[in-house]
């Protein structure tokens, strides 16, 4: 970043953490919800439900995130549960129109984001589709118009940090909160970016190869199929709860005769226990590996809890929130968050 690998020189426990993304799932920096009936499940202590107050405190919370060490955020275009895990999903959070068009309101709240994080120094991993909320332009017609649009508008921003993840947990085929047989299916994915590497090299005229890449489900690695056309990793660890099955996923990972020396991070896990000898994030990074927090609030906690859970506080303001950031100071040399 900058012509300087992340957390430059930084060692911890012996283990490099040069070049490691360490980051935080923060998809509801652009959240919005469409249907008025679900609409009112978002106000909170600030008021009446507002997408812009959303973004713009999460612009302002980024400053105390990159002092800290963190020095990547996801987002995503049609966000995450915004209760952390959901059986149905009514709301109406999407950036694409039913035929992939994009939507000006969201992007001009994605550009704000961006726009932070360029200046704080810190990488954007844009994420387009989101599983639970793709049955909104799930043609195969209206996702090349939206992936087609997403990376034009990318390419026209000008922004040169930002590396696009494709699908959320893409092996989540089932009805109707998945990706069933579409173009962002696991399965059809290697087909998807021929489409994505085509429009890539059409609109960002200059040369820059956006990195691209998908994910899947918590505990999965990629078959040698899909590996090898991806340009980096995603790996998630929800629902694994020993630290040494994320390491493990890290060199299973690498030992796939399809993979071809591509950067692994997790940019979605929902253990915390960062207090213990051993967590998933410190597993993933002894294997050099960079980890991403996946926090959502707990239906007993309040509302400075969780990153996912809308409304959100966007500030260190949780004791959960303060271990996760005291971590990543240790980890990358910096202060602790207050």
């Amino acid at each position: 970043m900058n012509d300087s690998p992340a957390c430059p020189g930084a060692v911890w426990e012996g283990h490099r953490v040069e070049g490691l993304l360490l980051n935080s799932r923060m998809v509801q920096a652009t959240f919005d919800d469409l249907n008025p009936a679900s609409r009112h499940l978002w106000d909170g202590p600030e008021g009446a439900w507002d997408p812009d107050r959303n973004t713009d405190a999460c612009v302002r919370a980024m400053a105390d995130w990159r002092a800290a060490g963190l020095n990547c955020i996801t987002v995503n275009l049609q966000g995450g549960s915004p209760f952390g895990y959901s059986k149905d999903q009514p709301w109406h959070n999407s950036a694409f129109g039913a035929d992939g068009s994009l939507d000006p309101r969201y992007m001009q709240r994605l550009d704000r984001v961006l726009t932070a994080a360029d200046s704080l120094g810190m990488a954007v991993i844009v994420g387009l589709f989101y599983f639970g909320q793709f049955h909104r332009c799930r043609s195969d017609d209206a996702v090349r118009t939206a992936v087609a649009g997403a990376i034009g508008w990318l390419a026209e921003s000008g922004y040169r940090h930002v590396l696009l993840e494709l699908g959320n947990e893409v092996d989540i085929v089932r009805d109707p909160w998945g990706y069933g047989d579409s173009l962002v299916s696991s399965h059809r994915t290697p087909e998807l970016m021929d489409f994505v590497r085509n429009r890539i090299a059409a609109c960002f005229t200059d040369g820059w190869i956006l990195p691209v890449s998908t994910s899947l489900k918590g505990g999965s690695v990629p078959s040698d199929a899909l590996l090898d056309v991806l340009d980096f990793v995603l790996l998630h660890g929800n629902g694994v709860s020993d630290p040494l099955r994320i390491a493990e996923m890290v060199r299973r990972t690498r030992s796939s005769a399809a993979y071809r020396g591509q950067p692994i991070l997790f940019n979605e896990d929902d253990h915390y226990g960062f207090d213990a000898p051993l967590c998933n994030m410190t597993a993933a990074i002894s294997e050099h590996s960079g980890w991403g927090f996946f926090d959502y609030r707990r239906s007993h906690e309040d509302w400075r809890e969780g990153f996912q859970s809308v409304p959100v506080d966007w500030s260190i303001g949780s004791e959960r929130k303060r271990a996760f950031f005291s971590l990543v100071a240790h980890i990358t040399g910096n202060p602790a968050p207050s």
